[in-house]
């Protein structure tokens, strides 16, 4: 089960019902919109269920504070994305962090020391990114956010890695990375920050994902940059999912093939 909202243009339950069959678990996954004011209620319905679910935009701190017992890289992100009930009690894990990871070094080649990453946003997902980053060595993340407030709280949960930047400008001088993690281009054509500001030789990373990719990552690769969206760390983020919940490896190759 996926709860967010919007959900209605997620590839979850697509990628999550092949790795299902493959595995011969006789079980559905589904996409659930859920509005703030019902989630907790919902909660509450899930574990008379015992469900095992994901979380999305923009529900993952919520469901942090909602559970019972927290993995440390859920409780180090500040926020959950993958969700099961055990004897009763609400367990949060946050895959993001192992799918990002896995992500950026599928972009850059695994060549991550001393990565000077730009960081566009301040939410949960901002917040596993930096996660992963921490165990990056020597690597630094300048927070370019809408919110003060927020960037500056997320900067002092990571401040061996972290520091706010308010000049834009300044901070893509000399990137190696680019990280949109803001919902922005997720429905329509707006991109976070204008391609021309990044230098060529600057990767660009989209955590949104659409059908054909994003205007921002299409953008990017049309002027030479090196460029991915969201869905490597979708489906990796999914796989570690599905092994929490069943305890087994997913066939990852069939969900691929799934989204093709």
């Amino acid at each position: 089960m996926l709860l967010g909202k919007p959900v209605s243009h997620s590839l979850s339950p697509t990628f999550q019902n092949a790795a299902l069959r493959a595995a011969k678990i006789p079980l559905v996954y589904e996409a659930l919109e859920v509005g703030a004011r019902d989630l907790r209620p919902l909660l509450r319905d899930l574990k008379k269920i015992s469900a095992v679910g994901n979380v999305t935009i923009p529900h993952k701190i919520a469901v942090h504070d909602c559970c019972d017992e927290l993995t440390d890289l859920a409780a180090r992100a500040g926020a959950v994305n993958t969700f099961w009930f055990k004897s009763g009690r609400l367990h949060g894990d946050n895959t993001d962090v192992g799918g990002f990871d896995a992500a950026a070094r599928a972009l850059l080649g695994g060549d991550l020391l001393e990565a000077r990453v730009v960081l566009l946003g301040s939410g949960g997902g901002a917040a596993a990114v930096l996660a992963a980053i921490e165990g990056w060595t020597g690597a630094t993340v300048s927070i370019v956010a809408r919110s003060a407030t927020r960037a500056d709280a997320l900067a002092k949960r990571f401040p061996d890695v972290a520091r706010i930047e308010k000049s834009a400008k300044r901070a893509l001088s000399d990137a190696t990375l680019v990280v949109n993690a803001t919902p922005v281009g997720q429905r329509e054509d707006e991109q976070p920050i204008e391609i021309s500001m990044i230098s060529r030789s600057t990767a660009v990373m989209d955590l949104v994902y659409r059908k054909g990719g994003t205007a921002w990552v299409k953008a990017a690769r049309a002027r030479g940059n090196r460029a991915a969206d969201g869905l490597t760390m979708l489906l990796e983020q999914g796989a570690l999912s599905f092994q929490r919940w069943f305890g087994v490896e997913p066939d990852r190759e069939a969900m691929r093939q799934s989204l093709l």
